[in-house]
């Protein structure tokens, strides 16, 4: 991976707002002020905070990734999806495992908004494939699905390029044969980043920043390294002085 500069690096890094309420979040926001990472708004601070919350940190200049993993019959995630458009996110995802008719609908949605505001952006739409906590005895032996979970992804993901999406959210360690089976364009949104002596925590499969970017993925997902550290700037700051 070549060296980035910082405004490159951090515009690649997410930060997840995994806080029970808004205050919270608001606190690490004022830490990181001045560094353009973009901000991932979870089931939780959507729930609690709502959409006045999305705008809020629009306002304030950061790049939204709404990450609610729409799943749902195809004309309800199309209304979803189109709704997180209208809100001017700047990325939201879907499960790829409602097949493909329900990610036709989320771009749909997509273009039904884009249509009626012509000052709306297309946001980046994306695809979960397998959750950085499974780990194959668990997908295998308790959701069901036979294999290996890197097959299992790339099947996904090629189901979501097809569908016409823009990229997926999965594993660093599937980046590689990702890009491979849809392409270097096709986009991939990393979660599982640990930075080295990192605690692994709930998740399975797991890479440090710097590995994760020399597999070639586009966006790595930063939670509680960042958000639980005794200083949320200088734990940021750090890792982006390791991609530099």
């Amino acid at each position: 991976m070549k060296p980035l500069t910082l405004e490159q690096a951090a515009n690649r890094i997410m930060v997840a707002l995994d806080y029970p309420d808004a205050m919270a979040a608001k606190q690490l926001m004022m830490q990181l002020e001045g560094i353009p990472c973009y901000m991932k708004v979870g089931m939780q601070m959507f729930y609690a905070a709502g959409p006045d919350f999305v705008r809020e940190l629009k306002d304030r200049g950061y790049r939204v990734f709404l990450d609610v993993k729409m799943h749902d019959i195809p004309n309800t995630v199309k209304g979803g999806s189109n709704s997180v458009t209208k809100l001017g996110v700047d990325m939201f995802n879907v499960h790829a495992a409602g097949g493909s008719q329900m990610l036709k609908a989320a771009m749909e949605g997509v273009r039904d908004a884009l249509n009626a505001d012509s000052k709306l952006e297309m946001p980046t739409v994306i695809a979960v494939t397998q959750l950085t906590s499974t780990s194959e005895q668990m997908m295998n032996e308790e959701i069901g699905i036979q294999g290996a979970v890197r097959d299992s992804v790339v099947r996904y993901a090629r189901l979501t390029k097809e569908a016409g999406l823009h990229g997926v959210v999965a594993s660093p360690q599937e980046v590689a044969l990702i890009k491979q089976a849809c392409g270097e364009d096709f986009k991939t949104i990393t979660p599982g980043i640990r930075p080295a002596g990192s605690a692994i925590g709930d998740q399975s499969r797991v890479m440090t920043p710097e590995q994760a970017f020399a597999e070639g993925t586009d966006y790595v997902v930063i939670g509680r390294p960042i958000t639980a550290a005794s200083s949320p700037r200088e734990a940021l700051e750090s890792i982006l002085e390791g991609l530099m």
